[in-house]
């Protein structure tokens, strides 16, 4: 990745305030939302509109939501509801990805910016594909 560096957030188990220091702490200058649902109640302080103010009013970051990099619905479903393990879950979000071209992409669009968080669902008992993502990224 050269000069840019790639990190994971996730918009789950941790406070306002802890959330917004990491970002200032790393010089985040982007924060990439890569959830695929991110308007219901369950996200919190996390949801799209409030992101959209606070990001930038708090950090003087840019915030970005872009469905590009979420997972297919069904592919979510699946793992969400046990049917399938992380592994496979990783193995299909990876395949989803270079299919729609998200790596070439993700240079084109976000290439200019120093620090981006992408902004995950993981939790302490299940993984984001925020994860399989910045791995993705690592290795161009």
């Amino acid at each position: 990745m050269g000069e840019q560096g790639v990190m994971v957030v996730s918009a789950y188990e941790t406070s306002a305030e802890r959330f917004f220091e990491t970002l200032r702490e790393r010089g985040v200058d982007l924060v990439l939302d890569v959830r695929l649902r991110n308007t219901n109640q369950l996200c919190g302080f996390t949801k799209r509109d409030d992101l959209a103010y606070l990001v930038p009013a708090l950090t003087g970051a840019e915030y970005i939501h872009d469905v590009q990099f979420a997972p297919s619905e069904e592919l979510l479903g699946r793992y969400v509801h046990g049917k399938i393990g992380w592994d496979e879950y990783a193995r299909g979000y990876r395949q989803l990805m270079d299919e729609r071209g998200s790596v070439e992409a993700f240079q084109a669009k976000y290439g200019s910016y120093k620090m981006v968080a992408l902004l995950g669902t993981g939790t302490r008992k299940r993984r984001s594909h925020a994860e399989a993502l910045e791995r993705m990224l690592d290795m161009e």
